[in-house]
């Protein structure tokens, strides 16, 4: 076995330049496909990472009326939709995976939030309760956060996100000074910021409207003072925090399930449904898949092309090798071994392009990456079926070279000129 190693390396390096040729198929086809398969993998990460955020694997469930949630009206809540009470959240909180449940109401407000003379339009006043800023993974970046006393005694007290108090104070510090909400006082005691802060990636204009976020601010009040406020209820929504990400669909189906076992509407459109971003992540991601797997279709071409063409090299070194052939025959080599001296080479050189296609389309990720702007993902697993495509790959069509060479007549070979 390592007489036919040894013979085989010379073989490939008594013809190096036709032996790269050969590789060539290989190298393209390989680099090709790790460099797709990296950008693929990628841009499929980004996009779920764009939509889910940094990691805080949260999940909202709102009251819908058929694909839109529901649109408040004077008349206030439909009837048959109940209250969510502590029992209901219990149960949510008994479901596999979820950490944490939390209820909470919200309203976007375009003419409703002052500070003196300077509105907030188009932010978000949001009643929560105790437990929500835990939930949502909110911390307390200035000030102080709510108490069980503001609940208890109603007392109207304010939270701001960054950029509430970037619009409504403008560089003023805002702590200690009083908002006005639907002419309610309210008094600002701090300011939260997500633990673990993200910016979704924007790469073009499409990227910004599928991924950017309403930038005007969120107030958070006690949900115990949201009637002092907003004169009629309002129906509650959910936000659920579970293990890890891939929990998400599955945890936020439940979620609403339960919830919706306790609707009594006569209007069946009005349902409770989860906010499911990893399946629009899902959805986002197959909107590229055809194209994708076109490029990828048309990198195996490409291997099966430098297959071929390592199939014809390794033919026409049969022919040249004859009388080597049938010399090696004479001194006692049997068929079995002039076959694995040809297939070993034919591997070698498959195995070899391999090689060089995988640095290649590794490197032309990372370049793909540092000019594009691009994100790229090399899976190992893409690495070792890249080897193993090779290996078949010199298998397959260095057999049929390698076998004819392996049944020459040893004294026709000889003959041969």
């Amino acid at each position: 076995m390592l007489e036919n190693i040894r013979l085989s390396f010379k073989g490939i390096w008594s013809h190096k330049m036709r032996s790269f040729l050969t590789m060539l198929g290989i190298i393209i086809g390989i680099a090709a496909i790790i460099a797709i398969v990296s950008t693929i993998k990628g841009t499929n990460e980004q996009i779920k990472e764009n939509l889910i955020g940094s990691g805080d694997n949260t999940v909202e469930i709102a009251l819908y009326q058929g694909d839109w949630t529901y649109e408040m009206g004077y008349e206030g809540v439909p009837d048959g939709v109940p209250v969510i009470g502590q029992n209901v959240l219990s149960q949510i909180k008994d479901i596999d995976h979820v950490e944490n449940a939390s209820l909470y109401l919200s309203r976007q407000d375009y003419d409703g939030v002052y500070y003196l003379n300077t509105a907030l339009s188009g932010g978000y006043v949001i009643g929560v309760d105790q437990n929500y800023f835990n939930t949502c993974n909110y911390m307390i970046r200035k000030g102080r956060g709510f108490t069980e006393k503001d609940y208890k005694d109603y007392h109207k007290v304010a939270l701001l996100d960054s950029d509430s108090a970037d619009v409504l104070f403008q560089g003023e510090d805002p702590l200690g000074k009083t908002i006005e909400i639907h002419k309610e006082p309210y008094t600002v005691i701090g300011i939260v910021t997500k633990s673990k802060e993200f910016e979704p990636v924007i790469n073009s204009i499409d990227d910004y409207y599928t991924y950017a976020q309403d930038s005007a601010g969120k107030i958070y009040i006690p949900d115990s003072t949201w009637p002092i406020v907003y004169q009629y209820d309002e129906p509650q929504n959910l936000v659920i925090q579970v293990t890890s990400t891939d929990d998400m669909t599955n945890a936020g189906k439940e979620s609403a399930n339960i919830l919706n076992t306790y609707l009594n509407v006569s209007d069946e459109t009005i349902k409770y449904k989860a906010e499911d971003l990893l399946e629009q992540a899902k959805q986002i991601q197959q909107l590229g898949e055809s194209t994708n797997n076109m490029l990828i279709w048309i990198a195996g071409i490409s291997l099966i092309v430098g297959g071929i063409g390592v199939m014809n090299i390794m033919l026409v070194s049969v022919t040249e090798r004859t009388r080597e052939i049938g010399l090696r025959m004479s001194v006692g080599a049997r068929g079995v071994d002039i076959l694995s001296q040809f297939l070993i080479e034919a591997i070698l050189i498959s195995i070899t392009g391999g090689l060089i296609g995988v640095i290649i389309g590794c490197g032309a990720s990372f370049m793909i990456k540092a000019i594009a702007h691009w994100p790229v993902f090399i899976q190992p697993w893409s690495v070792l079926l890249s080897f193993l495509v090779c290996t078949v790959t010199g298998v397959f069509f260095g057999w049929y070279p390698a076998k004819k060479a392996a049944d020459l007549d040893p004294i026709d070979a000889l003959r041969y000129e």
